[in-house]
């Protein structure tokens, strides 16, 4: 029987002040999930956060109750049923000779090399066991082609030498796209993710045009 991992993968801004393209994802056992899933929901519904959780929704009256959502999944990553991994480029460094298909395509590019390089999977596989990824991505954008395009280049990965060698695979039928708003996980990796990018690239600095101060959303946000 072949094991399985389970990743919920999510994407933030396009284009930061210094750092762009943010890729985030949470990777958990099989064994885990239901741990997991139920421990961060029993915090979510304790805080009374009931509705989906969005770093831009993110707010003084609200802080306290994301801080303890946050703390939990950290819990949990320190308990080794969960792990985080972030990935982005930095503005000051230029990609050199790219062609026309690369900038169309950069979206699905950097997306599968999150996927391939962000998660060290070439090392989580079993002596003479299949290793199972499955992928819960958020809604993509573009064509209805485009991403059944990509869906096969993520589960051609499984031909990478490290990846074969291991014994991983990315069956087709386990790479799926839904909605935030059904997988706390990934509401999790949307909190994550617009975190570090609101960091790095300032966004704790930002005040309102013509303002002396920053707003009570910003304090709260650099806080958490």
């Amino acid at each position: 029987m072949a094991r399985e991992i389970v990743v919920y993968a999510d994407e933030s801004i396009r284009r930061g002040r210094y750092f762009s393209d943010f890729y985030g994802g949470a990777a958990v056992r099989a064994e885990h999930i239901e741990e997991v899933r139920t421990s961060l929901a029993r915090v979510a519904e304790g805080a009374n956060l009931r509705r989906e959780l969005k770093w831009q929704k993110v707010s003084a009256s609200y802080l306290d109750k994301y801080i303890a959502f946050v703390n939990a999944a950290f819990d949990l990553v320190v308990a080794d049923k969960m792990k985080v991994r972030v990935m982005f480029t930095e503005n000051s460094l230029v990609p050199q000779n790219l062609t026309e298909y690369h900038r169309q395509n950069a979206y699905h590019i950097l997306y599968r090399y999150f996927l391939k390089y962000g998660f060290g999977f070439e090392y989580a596989g079993q002596p003479g066991q299949l290793t199972r990824v499955r992928l819960y991505l958020d809604a993509l954008p573009g064509t209805r082609e485009g991403n059944a395009a990509f869906r096969g280049r993520i589960n051609a990965l499984e031909e990478y030498p490290p990846f074969r060698c291991a014994g991983i695979v990315f069956p087709s039928d386990q790479i799926a796209e839904v909605r935030s708003h059904d997988h706390i996980v990934l509401q999790l990796v949307d909190v994550i993710v617009g975190a570090i990018q609101f960091r790095l690239n300032d966004g704790h600095k930002v005040k309102a045009p013509g303002a002396a101060r920053r707003g009570g959303k910003t304090i709260a946000k650099e806080k958490l």
